[in-house]
């Protein structure tokens, strides 16, 4: 008679890539993540979201902490910012006297998903989508670099910035990322301060000039 066969443990399944990266924002920044793939992170919780062009986006980091964490998808940036502050936005806005022009600009609170960017050095590189080198003999319009947003050209914002979301400004493990978000409260405050009323004012200001170059840019209909 033929001995039982010796019971073989079966291998143990990796982890995929929508696991590690579940796991690092779970395990490293404590963000719940929605179940299923893509990994999508819960806004409203520890931070809200502002969507906004890239190029207002880009106008408005100097606003920003270094630490306050931005990320790029195709032609948007996600601004994050503070718990409560997609609620307080409508009156910001009003207040700032943009509440009566239709805006590019969209709040997201609780409720809300945010795509997850791949962790950083997860493999994906982001060229600076902020900084638009000159072509030869282009006059120079304006500052260069993340804190200047000269508009992206059509056409020049780079592979980089299509398909998956990934990381301008990634949060850093470890780190109180809340106390980098931009907030109401910080209105007037000093040491530099993040500041939601000027970072919404500089975004509310540049999606204007963009509905603008866009509106004159269109052919006129002759009848």
């Amino acid at each position: 008679m033929v001995g039982a066969m010796p019971m073989v443990p079966l291998p143990r399944r990796s982890l995929d890539s929508s696991d590690r990266v579940r796991r690092w924002y779970e395990n490293e920044l404590g963000w719940a993540t929605v179940p299923g793939a893509p990994v999508r992170l819960c806004v409203g919780l520890r931070f809200d979201v502002l969507d906004v062009p890239v190029e207002a986006g880009c106008a408005a980091l100097r606003h920003l902490d270094p630490g306050s964490p931005v990320a790029v998808r195709g032609d948007r940036m996600r601004l994050l910012v503070a718990a409560g502050s997609a609620e307080e936005l409508p009156g910001l806005l009003d207040w700032l006297e943009w509440g009566a022009l239709p805006l590019d600009l969209t709040a997201i609170g609780p409720g809300g998903v945010m795509d997850a960017p791949r962790p950083p050095g997860g493999g994906a590189a982001l060229a600076d989508p902020c900084s638009d080198p000159m072509e030869p003999g282009e006059p120079e319009t304006g500052p260069t670099g993340p804190a200047g947003g000269r508009p992206l050209s059509p056409g020049r914002s780079g592979g980089s910035l299509q398909g998956a979301a990934v990381w301008l400004r990634p949060p850093e493990p470890g780190c109180e990322v809340e106390a980098s978000l931009p907030t109401l409260s910080a209105m007037g405050g000093g040491g530099g301060a993040p500041d939601l009323v000027r970072l919404v004012d500089t975004v509310a200001t540049h999606c204007h000039r963009i509905r603008l170059r866009r509106a004159c840019a269109q052919p006129f209909a002759f009848s």
